[in-house]
């Protein structure tokens, strides 16, 4: 009776033993599961890289710099003045990744005239000091934004290709990938960008 006993007891710890590995095997499955998730949604929303090409955005970006875009940004709000974005042209998902700062947004009459931005018939005032532009291009005209369009240049304003070429034009805001915000890459330039 006492063996009985002590058989029953034993095949019921062995039981709950086994019960415990599998409970803490699966608790392991489950914080595994929830870690990959939270890196792939970090990744996806504020970790993919682009690769600026060209001097259009100098002295903010350089040739080849590597930065981080936001692409869960505009999903809940809108670009803003001053927002430096990636975009395709023209929606083409052949072509390389554009990098420009938002200057005219939808709704606005942007034009270029004695080397200045007006938005709305009013000198743009910038934070920064840019040069004179030296090509109004299409903005030479006034250009009245659609409800989903904005107007980009380049950071380096007489060497940029950007919303007053026809090769790029009015960026639709279904064609812009998120909002640049840190820079990755040369290690010695890694930071915020502003």
């Amino acid at each position: 009776m006492k063996k009985e006993r002590r058989s029953v007891r034993r095949r019921q710890r062995e039981k709950k033993s086994i019960r415990e590995r599998i409970g803490s095997f699966l608790l392991w499955v489950f914080e595994i599961a929830v870690v990959i998730l939270f890196a792939f949604v970090i990744v996806y929303f504020f970790g993919q890289v682009r690769t600026n090409v060209g001097q259009s955005m100098e002295l903010t970006l350089s040739d080849n710099d590597q930065v981080l875009i936001n692409t869960l940004a505009y999903r809940a709000g809108t670009p803003k003045r001053n927002d430096i974005v990636a975009f395709k042209p023209n929606g083409s998902s052949s072509a390389q990744t554009y990098v420009k700062r938002v200057v005219g947004l939808p709704g606005e009459t942007v034009q270029i005239r004695d080397g200045m931005i007006y938005i709305n018939d009013k000198v743009l005032l910038e934070k920064t000091n840019y040069p004179a532009i030296n090509d109004a291009g299409l903005a030479s005209d006034p250009i009245t934004l659609g409800v989903k369009e904005y107007f980009v240049l380049g950071d380096n304003r007489n060497n940029s290709e950007d919303s007053r070429h026809a090769d790029v034009g009015l960026v639709n805001s279904d064609y812009i990938e998120g909002k640049v915000w840190f820079r990755i890459s040369p290690s010695e330039s890694l930071g915020w960008i502003k």
